[in-house]
């Protein structure tokens, strides 16, 4: 195999349906299935007021991050945007934020997929020989993975209507109130975000749609918005069917609220789903690894472009196997508020690099929303959030040094 190292740019090959689909992929996975449990956990019939914070928070990211791709459409996100805007560190924060959480995210992901279709001792190694399958689907191509995440989103889709028209014709449970609590409904928002933070993948493909000034800022918005219809409906018919009560005492709650009948194929589509959101992130975690890379932030190795398939392939098997050698060797059961701190940093980021270009209220929502959300998860995921964006600050310091030195 010929490789070119001096390679260093992306061929654009994806249209809005493309880009439009490769969010919905991402946003409209696992979460959708798992995430409403948790989140009724801490705010019980408050949970569609953590919903509507979750929405109004994702929806300033949104908006923010369109309007930035359509300035920058370049592969990184975030980590372009920051360093553009606000100076070269805040853009590496911004991008180790999002590699470390996505990182962890592509491993939370794997283990769903597992934990629907394998016994537990074997979920491990499913989870890595999944992810290792993906990584080869995305090292042949961007096209082909967008046009998996086509058929997964399609599929999903599909189980997702039966169930929640299953749920309001099968009948209502206990729907018992619960005391208001503003931390609560905090926390359940900061959980739900999880779920949203999808469309982020989208803005770190600018270098490869066609027409980024005008694709990325029409995509993230239709995702975002056709995300949350779906949300709606499944919140809804799960608080009607289950109640808050039992909603928050199951891992997998919308195959315990439609018949019993439907319960396998619910679970087909759940470890779809994850499948379907597994192949968005490795393939948004490696774009941002190869724009980091390509400046020097992390090895240059990685910045290498496959000659004939035209995508990051280093990044990409780097990606693929730290991830399968996580869900290896790691309990990721908090990986989801880890995740979601990382995150919750990255839009904080791109929230402060929008209102540099125009001072609106928009940005300033977002930036307080994140940071109102971060700080409202769990304390042992905002601890272990705070050391691992602190060891991202000593990596910076020390590729800055050899740069220096270097020169």
């Amino acid at each position: 195999m010929v490789l070119d190292v001096a390679v260093t740019e992306l061929k654009r090959r994806l249209g809005t349906g493309d880009a439009v689909v490769i969010g919905l992929g991402s946003m409209i996975g696992a979460g959708v299935f798992a995430a409403f449990a948790p989140a009724a956990r801490a705010a019980g019939t408050w949970l569609l007021a953590g919903l509507a914070i979750a929405a109004v928070v994702a929806y300033c990211n949104a908006t923010s991050s369109a309007r930035l791709a359509a300035r920058y459409p370049s592969s990184g996100g975030t980590y372009v945007y920051g360093r553009e805007r606000l100076g070269e560190f805040w853009g590496y924060l911004a991008g180790w934020g999002f590699v470390v959480g996505k990182t962890a995210s592509c491993a939370a992901m794997a283990l769903t997929v597992a934990a629907y279709v394998a016994p537990e001792r074997w979920r491990p190694y499913v989870a890595a020989a999944v992810v290792l399958a993906l990584t080869a689907l995305n090292y042949r191509g961007v096209q082909r993975s967008a046009l998996a995440t086509r058929v997964i989103v399609s599929v999903t889709l599909l189980v997702l209507a039966a169930s929640v028209a299953a749920m309001f014709a099968t009948g209502h449970g206990d729907t018992g109130s619960t005391a208001f609590s503003p931390g609560g409904v905090l926390q359940s928002a900061g959980l739900l975000f999880f779920a949203f933070a999808g469309y982020a993948r989208i803005a770190t493909l600018g270098e490869e749609v066609r027409d980024p000034a005008r694709t990325i800022p029409r995509a993230i918005p239709i995702a975002l918005a056709l995300t949350l219809v779906v949300y709606v409906a499944v919140a809804l018919a799960l608080l009607w069917r289950l109640g808050p009560a039992q909603l928050a005492s199951f891992v997998d709650p919308v195959a315990q609220a439609v018949p019993s009948g439907m319960a396998p194929v619910v679970r087909a589509g759940a470890a779809l789903a994850a499948l379907g959101s597994l192949l968005a992130l490795v393939l948004g975690v490696s774009r941002t690894t190869f724009a980091m890379a390509r400046n020097g932030h992390l090895p240059r190795v990685l910045a290498a472009v496959h000659p004939r398939f035209g995508v990051p392939h280093r990044a990409e098997l780097a990606v693929g196997l730290v991830v399968a050698v996580l869900v290896l060797f790691t309990d990721l059961r908090g990986a989801i508020g880890f995740s979601s701190f990382a995150v919750l940093t990255y839009y904080a980021i791109a929230n402060a690099s929008a209102w540099t270009l125009r001072r609106s209220a928009v940005p300033v929502v977002g930036l307080v929303g994140c940071v109102v959300l971060a700080f409202s998860l769990p304390v042992s995921s905002v601890v272990l959030g705070c050391a691992v964006l602190a060891a991202g600050v000593l990596v910076y310091l020390v590729f800055s040094r050899r740069a220096k030195a270097s020169s």
